[in-house]
């Protein structure tokens, strides 16, 4: 195979296929010869329904997969100066298309003709041998740096979108429902915000009790339709979080989180949704209202967000490797998924195509 690539055909059910080679054709381009990639859950997610956005996947209408992933440069357009063939990059898996209103703005993950990574049945994966990116979503790793955690750029930069939107300054208590990876890496980065006390809430006790080592914070365990409200009552009282929380983060998607980080909030807080779940929940809106919370959607990295992920990988601020449970070969990325699905460890990750 010239360019083996990964793409699900239906549910639970996916296959490598060839696929051409890209090559440069614009001034801003670079090819990636891809080391390692993430497993991330949306990839899980359209991989066991076989499906993206609602719309069935199949034989002839497959959904290649992966966006998480890094590797070595392989070609790049003559005019790109910064990078060079054969340096190690993260990747971030985007291509706005930089005209737009939204873009113009900075808000580039908003940008209604964006090209990102597996989006679609028309938008290649990283899950493949090569992959084209523009060139300045391309992020030099410096030689301390491995191409394992160059991977964890993207959710770092994910984390980094969250906590930038909500504010988070120096001594505020955050709390945040999810302890898993997307859940993590935001305690991760808002710590180096300043994140004076964090607090994870989650229902596994496997999980609490890795987040508690990982982030050396306080952890709470809840129970699968727990009342939101007493629930945030609790953790009030427990955590002495006195009239509620300075900032909150749902990672799960979970709508009785998502009610329980209204209740969890003091007034005037801000909270960010970035977990994804069902499309439509109850929700208590007299209390947001009387709180005037500021709630925020949250959806992939923009402008700044990667810069910010590059900076805790290059200075050590947080201790990415741990996350990493497993290494998976190429072939048996249907192994990955699975043990995804199940629950089995935080951030699995899949060895690019051997040679």
């Amino acid at each position: 195979m010239n360019n083996p690539a990964v793409v699900v055909i239906g549910p639970g059910k996916s296959k490598i296929i060839d696929t051409p080679i890209p090559k440069i054709t614009g001034e801003n381009e670079a090819i990636i010869r891809i080391k390692f990639g993430g497993v991330c859950g949306s990839d899980v997610h359209f991989w066991d329904d076989g499906a993206i956005d609602g719309n069935p996947v199949s034989e002839k209408n497959y959904l290649p997969l992966g966006h998480e992933a890094s590797g070595t440069i392989v070609s790049l357009s003559p005019e790109v100066k910064n990078l060079s063939v054969g340096d190690n990059v993260a990747i971030e898996p985007a291509n706005p298309c930089r005209v737009c209103i939204r873009c113009r703005e900075g808000v580039y993950n908003l940008c209604p003709n964006m090209k990102y990574a597996a989006s679609g049945t028309e938008h290649p994966g990283t899950l493949t041998k090569f992959f084209k990116v523009p060139a300045d979503f391309c992020y030099k790793l410096p030689p301390h740096v491995s191409l394992e955690e160059g991977v964890l750029a993207e959710p770092l930069a994910v984390a980094a979108h969250s906590v930038r939107m909500i504010g988070i300054k120096p001594g505020q208590s955050l709390v945040i429902f999810g302890a898993g990876t997307i859940g993590l890496v935001c305690g991760a980065v808002a710590k180096v915000f300043g994140a004076r006390k964090i607090v994870l809430v989650d229902i596994l006790d496997s999980k609490l009790g890795f987040a508690k080592g990982f982030l050396d914070c306080e952890t709470f365990k809840t129970t699968k339709g727990a009342d939101p409200e007493a629930m945030a009552a609790e953790i009030i009282e427990k955590f002495n979080l006195s009239l509620g929380a300075d900032a909150v983060i749902e990672a799960t998607g979970a709508a009785s989180s998502t009610m329980a980080c209204v209740f969890v909030a003091r007034k005037g807080a801000h909270f960010v949704q970035t977990g994804i779940g069902k499309h439509i929940i109850d929700y208590p809106i007299f209390q947001f209202s009387i709180k005037e919370l500021h709630m925020h959607g949250a959806f992939r990295h923009s402008e700044g967000d990667y810069r910010v992920a590059m900076d805790i990988l290059e200075n050590r601020l947080v201790p990415v490797k741990q996350l990493i449970t497993r290494m998976y070969n190429f072939e048996d990325i249907e192994s990955a998924w699975t043990a995804t699905l199940s629950g089995k460890g935080v951030k699995n990750m899949v060895r690019g195509v051997p040679e």
